[in-house]
C-alpha cells in the first residue's frame, strides 16, 4: 500500500493540480501531487515536504484547517470503508508486481482516491502502454516491479479479477519508482527518471510531470 511516509511518494503532478486553487471540500490528491508552498500551509497527515513545497503521500481528500489564526495545516485523509469494484473508464492506482516481454502484472490498490479493502489483479499489455509508436514499446523500459502506476481500466479482461489497464494517456504512467540504489527517483522527461543519489537514469513510462523536473 502507498503509506503516509516520504519513502513511498513520488513527484508526479498533472497540469491542473499545478495551479493551486482554494482547497474546496471534496478535492482529491494522488501520491506525489504538489499541494502548495510551505509559505502557504504547514504539512499535516498524509503529506511530506520537498524543495519548499508540500506533496501528498497518499490518495485521498485534501483538507485545509486553520486553528486560532495560525498558519493553515493541509492534510490528506483517506476514505476508510470501500467496497468498490473497478469499472471500465475508472482511473486506478496500482503496484507493479511482475513484468515480462508482453505485459506487466499489477495489483490495483485504489479506485480514484479511494483505497480498496481487497486488491484486484490487473494487466497492462505492451500495446496499451503508450498511444504512439506501439511497435517500439518495451515493457522493461516502461515499468519495473515495485513501481506505483496510475492507469485506466479499459476492460474486465478474461476474468472479473484480472482487469485490463492502459497507461496510454499523458496523465497516466509511473508516479513513484525506486532506483537500484533504493532511492525515490525524479522524473526528468516523459520516458526517464533519475536517481538523485547516483544520478543514474532509468527508462520509465512517466506520467505527466512538472515542467521544473523536465530537462531542456
Amino acid at each position: 500500500m502507498v503509506s503516509a511516509t516520504c519513502r513511498h511518494s513520488g513527484c508526479w503532478q498533472s497540469e491542473a493540480s499545478s495551479r493551486m486553487l482554494a482547497m474546496a471540500p471534496g478535492r482529491y490528491s494522488v501520491p506525489g501531487e504538489r499541494l502548495c508552498s510551505l509559505e502557504d500551509c504547514a504539512p499535516g497527515f498524509g503529506t511530506y515536504c520537498k524543495h519548499g513545497y508540500i506533496f501528498a503521500s497518499l490518495s485521498g481528500h485534501v483538507i485545509k484547517k486553520t486553528d486560532n489564526g495560525l498558519m493553515p495545516v493541509i492534510s490528506v485523509v483517506r476514505d476508510t470503508d470501500s467496497h468498490l469494484l473497478p469499472d471500465v473508464g475508472a482511473v486506478v492506482t496500482c503496484k507493479v508486481m511482475s513484468i515480462n516481454s508482453r505485459f506487466a502484472k499489477v495489483q490495483i490498490m485504489y479506485i480514484g482516491s479511494t483505497p480498496l479493502k481487497n486488491t484486484f489483479r490487473g494487466t497492462i499489455r505492451k500495446e496499451d502502454i503508450r498511444a504512439t509508436e506501439k511497435d517500439k514499446v518495451e515493457v522493461y523500459k516502461s515499468f519495473r516491479p515495485g513501481d506505483i502506476v496510475i492507469a485506466k481500466v479499459i476492460s474486465l479482461g478474461d476474468a472479473q479479477s484480472n482487469y485490463l489497464l492502459s497507461t496510454a494517456e499523458n496523465e497516466l504512467g509511473v508516479v513513484v519508482a525506486h532506483s537500484e540504489a533504493g532511492v525515490i527517483m525524479i522524473p526528468i522527461s516523459w520516458c526517464e527518471m533519475q536517481c538523485p543519489k547516483t544520478h543514474i537514469k532509468e527508462p520509465r513510462k512517466v506520467a505527466r510531470v512538472q515542467p521544473e523536473f523536465l530537462q531542456t
